[in-house]
């Protein structure tokens, strides 16, 4: 029988890019981390006392190639109402379409616990699918997602397992962290909005979906259809890390509206809806 080979990580690698980490940011342990996603970066600029690193220079780390993502890890201090949190933010992170292995899109995550981080927001651009009722999705809303669908059969925990970051076999029930999903909300209602709550479905891309596929993902009760962020979660439940994660609606998924879907379409949405997610985000933080 041939032997199992693998090209995952090892434990030590990812400890190699923790230390690397921690001793440029001073050996501080971040309150919380932050996945920024399409169009979101902007956020990392409310970051004073800013630390920048470039992710070609952390051992083991791939490399952000999507070209509007800096591809950089930024440590800083967030403030608001008085509260400050230590905040590392990822602005840029990695998808399967890129070429990158699904261990590989998950690899921060791994990185994020080995620093202390145990609470962690996820955020993306999303396709809005709707609702299977009277409820409606249009670009610009927010969504707080309360759930996933992956139909890619390949997990970010596939191969070893690294008994150092948990159970090979883990529940995946509560990884949206319910009282971070009522924080949020009590955030956006205190902001003059309501957040919506639904459920993301992970495609693995480049190329957007088909109207038949989107057909699917709602007679599935998806609401929401994107490209990242499954990977990056699943591997946080194995680690225990809380999740919430919040989605920005940049376009209508296909076979909505009949219109095109462009990248230019979901960055714009994005740039639109910048200083909303900020205040939300910034809210939720400093109340964490």
């Amino acid at each position: 029988m041939a032997e199992l080979i693998s090209e995952k990580a090892a434990f030590r690698d990812y400890q190699e890019s923790a230390a690397y980490i921690s001793k440029r940011i001073g050996g501080v342990k971040p309150d919380i981390a932050i996945i920024l996603g399409s169009g979101l970066g902007n956020f990392a600029e409310r970051l004073s006392d800013a630390i920048v690193i470039p992710y070609r220079e952390i051992p083991n780390f791939p490399t952000s190639t999507v070209s509007y993502q800096k591809g950089e890890l930024v440590f800083g201090l967030l403030t608001d109402n008085g509260v400050t949190k230590k905040v590392l933010a990822m602005n840029g992170r990695f998808h399967y379409y890129e070429g990158w292995e699904m261990w590989q899109t998950a690899y921060p995550v791994g990185v994020f616990r080995l620093l202390g981080i145990d609470t962690m927001i996820v955020t993306n651009a999303a396709g809005g699918i709707g609702y299977n009722d009277t409820r409606t999705l249009r670009p610009g809303d927010l969504v707080c997602v309360t759930d996933q669908i992956k139909l890619a059969p390949i997990s970010p925990v596939r191969g070893p397992n690294i008994a150092e970051f948990g159970p090979r076999f883990f529940d995946m029930q509560s990884v949206f962290a319910p009282e971070l999903r009522r924080l949020a909300a009590e955030v956006a209602a205190e902001q003059g909005f309501a957040l919506k709550e639904g459920v993301y479905a992970y495609m693995s891309g480049p190329q957007y979906e088909t109207p038949a596929e989107i057909r699917a993902l709602k007679i599935l009760g998806a609401n929401l259809v994107g490209m990242s962020t499954v990977a990056e979660t699943i591997f946080a439940a194995q680690l225990g890390i809380r999740v919430l994660c919040i989605s920005c609606v940049t376009n209508m998924a296909a076979g909505i509206t009949g219109a095109a879907i462009t990248e230019q379409e979901v960055l714009d949405v994005a740039a639109e809806i910048r200083e909303k997610f900020t205040a939300l985000v910034t809210g939720v933080i400093t109340r964490v």
